[in-house]
């Protein structure tokens, strides 16, 4: 079995391993005790805290530990919002931040609060110029993500902590994804992480608030952590936390260049193995074990049972995956395809014989899919080929006159195309199967009340040259490549 999920969660590192049983022993009494087993226990502490702040590049006594790399986030936010509530009760945001900020938005929202998400573009990336628009005077804090978690963009941080420290707003980093690969540049205000993201021990994430900056913990304050993570710290388990991570910087460089040209060889040959098949996020600009791509006519759910089942642990942002109607957050601000989405994040170590095999059974996983929700029927449809079928299926049509699934005249008001009450993909099917019977510059509409046909009729219509020509509720307008429009 291949774990391809290293976004998600990594396995006890080696070095976590030893370093967690070592402090077993070592690391159980309480550090504020002046005896002799709690000096110990304080020594553990301060090490690993010394250890892990070498590798956010930030002064120990900045570093707090918390239970979760979600409490460190909730945490940072709200202290800093409650600190800073004179200054304001904006919060700035990008639109593909990991839900744990999106929530403490809502929460800030419900609050009274102001949230504003920044919208990024097709690869998910934010333009530092718009971001500093969005910040105005009100402003109490900005919150990005070094890299995202989906598809793997890395966001222009330094140059949009600079226009926050211009504005003298502080910005609040998720690393969770990119501290394994190197410190976060840039003038940073607080800076959160999680461990398992890079093989330390679930239960342990990291705050880092910069000396200067305004912050009050939210809630009763505990005398533990800054206030910041009340009762008895998990000593053993932050002792491997700072362990693994300064192992896994010391592996970065040649790791991750050796995983960045596995990840390059899935981008490059996905899209002419598997026809119809989009990979998202930006191709230069992104972690090096990460990639995602999404493929038309699939359901996501059941193209991950496919790849389990040959073999292959991976992960999706499709809605069908998440057991709601709602595609992901980040596919969606990204404006891209979200059916058949795949995620795939390479664990250090990964062979190039593993991806080799991934990149072997991919195809027949995905045919397999499409077959089962009745899409084999339905051709490649690249913009070439729908053009250059336009006008044949024009004289079809004309030869066809009365026959079932004619194309209706366009005075007749084009053809309809019923989807209410199916689910992603089928929709799309349905519409790729309709638009082969329409002339050249025939309209299809499209009736469809599944929440990701919003995103994915579009995507559609994107990567097949067709034109979308709206929505209103639940009807979707596309005209077919070909004609004058």
């Amino acid at each position: 079995m291949s774990y391809f999920d290293a976004a998600s969660s990594l396995p006890l590192h080696p070095v976590a391993r030893q370093a967690l049983l070592a402090a077993v022993d070592e690391g159980w009494a309480d550090p504020a005790r002046p005896h002799r087993e709690g000096r110990r226990a304080r020594m553990l502490l301060d090490a690993a805290r010394e250890t892990a702040a070498e590798a956010l590049d930030c002064r120990p006594d900045e570093l707090r530990f918390t239970s979760s790399g979600t409490q460190a986030l909730h945490t940072g936010i709200g202290g800093t919002l409650t600190a800073r509530r004179r200054a304001g009760r904006r919060l700035v945001v990008s639109a593909v931040e990991h839900s744990a900020v999106l929530h403490a938005g809502e929460a800030h929202e419900r609050a009274g609060g102001l949230l504003h998400r920044v919208r990024v573009d097709r690869t998910g990336r934010v333009d530092a110029q718009e971001w500093a628009q969005a910040l105005g005077d009100d402003c109490a804090l900005a919150c990005l993500q070094s890299a995202n978690h989906e598809v793997g963009t890395v966001q222009p941080v330094a140059r949009v902590a600079e226009v926050c420290a211009e504005a003298d707003v502080p910005l609040l980093v998720d690393a969770a994804q990119s501290l394994p690969w190197g410190p976060v540049e840039g003038p940073w205000s607080l800076l959160t992480g999680s461990a398992h993201k890079w093989g330390g021990p679930p239960g342990v994430g990291l705050l880092a608030v910069r000396k200067g900056v305004r912050f009050a913990p939210p809630g009763p304050v505990d005398e533990r952590e800054s206030g910041v993570a009340p009762g008895f710290g998990n000593i053993p388990a932050v002792v491997a936390a700072a362990a693994s991570l300064r192992a896994v910087r010391a592996e970065a460089e040649a790791e991750g260049a050796r995983l960045r040209a596995l990840v390059d060889r899935i981008r490059a040959r996905v899209p002419g193995l598997v026809p119809d098949t989009e990979v998202v996020g930006d191709p230069v600009r992104r972690l090096p074990h990460l990639v995602t791509f999404s493929c038309l006519y699939v359901d996501g759910e059941v193209l991950l049972h496919a790849l389990d089942t040959a073999g292959f642990s991976v992960s999706s942002g499709s809605s069908c995956t998440s057991g709601t109607l709602t595609p992901s957050h980040v596919l969606r601000a990204m404006g891209v395809l979200s059916e058949g989405n795949v995620r795939v994040s390479l664990p250090p170590g990964t062979q190039e014989s593993e991806v080799d095999r991934f990149l072997r059974a991919l195809p027949g996983a995905v045919a397999e899919v499409r077959a089962q929700l009745g899409a084999g029927a339905v051709p490649a449809a690249g913009v070439a080929e729908q053009r250059a079928g336009a006008a044949g299926a024009d004289r079809d049509a004309a030869a066809d006159g009365d026959a079932a699934g004619a194309a209706a005249p366009e005075g007749a008001g084009g053809i309809t195309v019923d989807a209410r009450g199916t689910l992603c993909p089928l929709p799309v099917i349905e519409l790729a199967k309709a638009v082969g019977r329409a002339p050249a510059g025939g309209l299809v509409r499209v009736l469809a009340d599944d929440e990701a046909a919003r995103l994915d009729i579009p995507a559609w219509c994107e990567m097949t040259g067709h034109t979308f020509e709206g929505a209103e509720g639940t009807e979707y307008r596309v005209r077919r490549a070909g004609g004058t429009g």
